[in-house]
């Protein structure tokens, strides 16, 4: 068997998954990895979550979809995805001292999902995340066609969900992406 870098990539993810079962309890790695093996362009997506500092762990099972959810466990926002504005408008609208890039599209090119208020509150039921950094989540609409978006954080064992300018980015504020295999 020759190794690839998806065969790293696979060993990581187990050893993760097998070192903190209290996050998918019930789940079996085997029927984890049959669903890897049969979809290279999620293992791409999942190597760039890894990548980029997101630690990526499954975190559910879909039974109706016959998915299983991975999302950007790292203790702080992913290290390689922060100080970026919320979205391609917001970057587009700032005149001098522009970001890197945008969250949206930043997960959008890597084939992840920014986590929405709801996944970002489940996922803190399964550890203590953002303890000192923020993270971008998913912004209805309506705040967003007013100039707004919203990120989270975890503090004093609470989770916090906050407003920002979208054009707005902060070297501690990044954002947590989520996965279906």
């Amino acid at each position: 068997m020759k190794t690839t870098l998806n065969d790293d990539l696979i060993r990581v993810l187990k050893n993760r998954f097998e070192k903190n079962m209290d996050r998918h309890r019930g789940l079996d790695w085997n029927a984890i990895l049959v669903k890897l093996e049969a979809n290279a362009e999620k293992c791409q997506s999942l190597s760039e979550m890894e990548r980029t500092g997101g630690e990526p762990d499954v975190i559910g099972y879909e039974e109706q979809t016959d998915e299983f959810t991975f999302c950007d466990c790292s203790p702080e926002s992913p290290v390689g995805r922060r100080s970026l504005c919320y979205d391609r408008d917001a970057l587009e609208s700032r005149k001098e001292n522009k970001p890197g890039g945008t969250a949206v599209d930043m997960a959008a090119s890597m084939g992840i999902e920014v986590l929405t208020e709801d996944q970002y509150r489940a996922l803190q039921k399964l550890g203590e995340f953002d303890r000192k950094t923020s993270s971008w989540v998913k912004t209805p609409s309506g705040i967003r066609e007013l100039g707004g978006a919203l990120f989270c954080d975890r503090r004093y064992d609470h989770v916090f969900v906050y407003h920002n300018g979208a054009e707005s980015y902060y070297s501690a504020r990044g954002f947590r992406g989520l996965l279906k295999v």
